[in-house]
């Protein structure tokens, strides 16, 4: 049952904000319409008097929300504030929005101090952060709605939330179609398969930190997981992964699990140099993978379409034609790519051939 988020302010600091609203260009006024309410991931319920017009995205994974919001032209104008940390994505949405360089930028870690003078009219932050930042917000008044993204079933569900928010259901609906029309295709082509044409998996993270090389396994409750088994294979690692984070995990472990393929993702974006230096390498010899040509980088362009971001349904897609070539024959990868960033951003044909396919990554066609 969902509950409600009461929104109190401490008198001080609220009078403080609406100075600061009345001082600031385009701040203090109710663009929108009436009133709407929104229950968020958490299953609560946030009142607001009506759709933002300024939003702040915050904590940590911040670029989740940033991404899904973009997808929304709505979102694009409203977004005025955002934390960065780990990967930058900031090339490619300014490509998308012109307005981007004018956005603020938040240190790591920021607190409801540092968000309020971003004059919100609602803050969007991950289902992670709502013991840290829901209290401090509520008490200044601040609405906040979570959201998680960490699925295809929360994907699904956390877009319509932000349709809701910015009043526009209908594009929801559109981006929906969209993974939608993909996913029951992809259903579709693997729902008979037998366990026994499901090849083994392995996906794996490769990073280096102070000249150490370690190999992590995503959690089994992560987005990973389900990818691989979508697109046709068995996963490997399940027991062996810890929720939480990627797990550590050594060779000897790798060569007792000897899956048919490989999948190497590296987060600096060169996963198809790493995986063709581990082929080449003997300690990697003996395994099955590697015998038969079957490790591979994941692909990406800005960011590794791994990741819980918009740009996993091209993941999928591209792990379908390797996890199961004989059933996606007729895949048009790059036609994807295409209709991916033409269709959810609003990108035009030429820009996405400039700017998107020069950034391609992994173990691509």
């Amino acid at each position: 049952m969902p509950t409600t988020r009461l929104v109190r302010a401490k008198a001080g600091f609220t009078v403080l904000l609406l100075i600061t609203a009345l001082l600031l260009p385009g701040c203090g006024g109710d663009e929108g319409g009436g009133p709407l309410s929104v229950t968020d991931a958490l299953g609560e319920i946030v009142e607001l008097d009506g759709p933002p017009q300024q939003i702040t995205v915050a904590g940590r994974a911040a670029l989740m929300v940033v991404d899904a919001l973009y997808l929304f032209p709505e979102g694009r104008e409203r977004m005025v504030a955002l934390e960065m940390r780990g990967q930058n994505i900031g090339d490619f949405l300014a490509l998308v929005d012109p307005a981007w360089s004018d956005k603020i930028v938040l240190e790591m870690n920021a607190g409801a101090e540092q968000i309020a003078p971003t004059n919100p009219d609602l803050v969007i932050a991950k289902t992670g952060m709502a013991e840290q930042l829901g209290p401090p917000l509520d008490a200044i008044g601040i609405p906040v709605v979570f959201v998680d993204f960490e699925t295809p079933e929360t994907y699904d569900r956390d877009l319509a939330i932000l349709g809701t928010v910015l009043d526009a259901p209908g594009r929801a609906e559109e981006i929906r179609d969209f993974y939608q029309e993909r996913l029951d295709r992809l259903a579709e082509a693997t729902g008979d398969l037998a366990d026994a044409e499901r090849p083994s998996v392995l996906v794996i993270e490769y990073s280096v930190e102070e000249g150490t090389v370690a190999f992590s396994v995503p959690p089994v409750g992560w987005l990973q997981t389900s990818m691989v088994e979508m697109a046709g294979g068995n996963p490997v690692w399940t027991e062996a992964s810890e929720a939480g984070g990627w797990t550590v995990v050594g060779l000897e472990q790798i060569a007792a699990w000897n899956p048919d393929q490989i999948y190497v993702v590296d987060y600096d974006g060169n996963s198809d140099g790493v995986a063709a230096e581990l082929m080449a390498d003997a300690n990697w010899q003996g395994l099955s993978a590697v015998e038969s040509g079957e490790m591979f980088g994941f692909p990406g362009d800005f960011i590794s379409w791994d990741q819980p971001v918009p740009s996993w349904i091209l993941g999928l897609t591209w792990l379908f034609t390797k996890v199961q070539p004989g059933l996606a024959a007729d895949v048009d990868l790059m036609g994807e790519v295409h209709a991916f960033y033409e269709e959810m951003y609003s990108l035009d044909p030429a820009v996405i051939d400039a700017e998107i396919i020069p950034r391609l990554f992994g173990s691509l066609p």
